[in-house]
């Protein structure tokens, strides 16, 4: 839950630039505040030691294709996973400012509020659910948090006033990003040991690129009926998509990544 909610806070600083550098200096002015925490990253991969659970797995390359082509099954699952982990997030985040401003009317201060307000949720949300994840296992856990988000829903774009449309959108996040809070150990737990690089990267990627379509579809849709009904409908369906796909997969609770920590917990 720490480390998914890294992105949480991400979305809060960005939240926040919007509402100090926007209205004064335009968008563009954005893109080279955006550059800054990816200088940032640069340093810190410089500095950052490889895990020791990378060190034992290494591997000869036709070793690892072998264990690639053993595992596709679980590497199909876990693209399924991730499309529509991505169709979650990305489809109640990306376009939740536009339809602040176009739809509901409120201001670029007002957003920006709503939108930060919203990231505290999703930070709140992964580290609650990413810690009862060790209690009540990845799958259930997960799908807890979606089925709530579920519930959300009306209280997130049809709230009548200001009040509630913070409390609509710190709720919504929370849940949404409480199961995302899971997904980093839930991959790596379901990731056969040679391949924790390649199958978590990978599939998260083929996954974003399946789902890249929601922002457009709900962007047509909502000029087409409103903003709320497209984004309600869409978050509706991919939410309870998604916790059928989380339900009916497996999962692999408590596995060591290291072979150090199999010989402890066997000793």
């Amino acid at each position: 839950g720490l480390l998914q909610e890294g992105y949480a806070f991400g979305n809060l600083l960005a939240a926040i630039a919007y509402y100090l550098v926007f209205p004064h200096w335009g968008w563009r002015a954005m893109f080279f505040v955006g550059s800054a925490p990816a200088l940032i990253t640069l340093l810190a991969c410089v500095r950052v030691q490889e895990p020791e659970a990378w060190r034992e797995s290494r591997t000869d390359w036709s070793t690892y294709r072998q264990e690639i082509f053993r595992n596709r099954k679980l590497f199909f699952y876990l693209v399924a996973l991730m499309t529509m982990m991505t169709f979650i997030s990305h489809g109640t985040q990306d376009l939740y400012p536009t339809f602040l401003q176009k739809q509901r009317r409120y201001s670029v201060d007002a957003t920006a509020l709503i939108s930060g307000i919203s990231m505290l949720g999703a930070i709140l949300g992964g580290l609650t659910f990413g810690h009862l994840s060790d209690r009540w296992g990845r799958r259930r856990t997960m799908v807890r948090a979606v089925l709530l988000a579920v519930a959300v829903i009306p209280l997130w774009v049809l709230a009548p006033n200001m009040s509630l449309t913070i409390l609509g959108g710190f709720v919504m996040q929370m849940m949404v990003q409480g199961a995302w809070g899971v997904v980093p150990v839930h991959l790596n737990e379901l990731s056969p040991a040679p391949l924790r690089g390649f199958f978590p990267g990978f599939a998260y990627q083929i996954g974003a690129v399946l789902s890249s379509s929601v922002g457009y579809v709900e962007a047509v849709m909502g000029e087409h009926y409103s903003y709320a009904a497209s984004m309600a409908g869409l978050a509706a369906a991919v939410l309870l998509i998604g916790a059928v796909v989380i339900w009916f997969g497996p999962e692999s609770k408590g596995v060591s990544f290291t072979r150090s920590a199999d010989s402890l917990s066997r000793n």
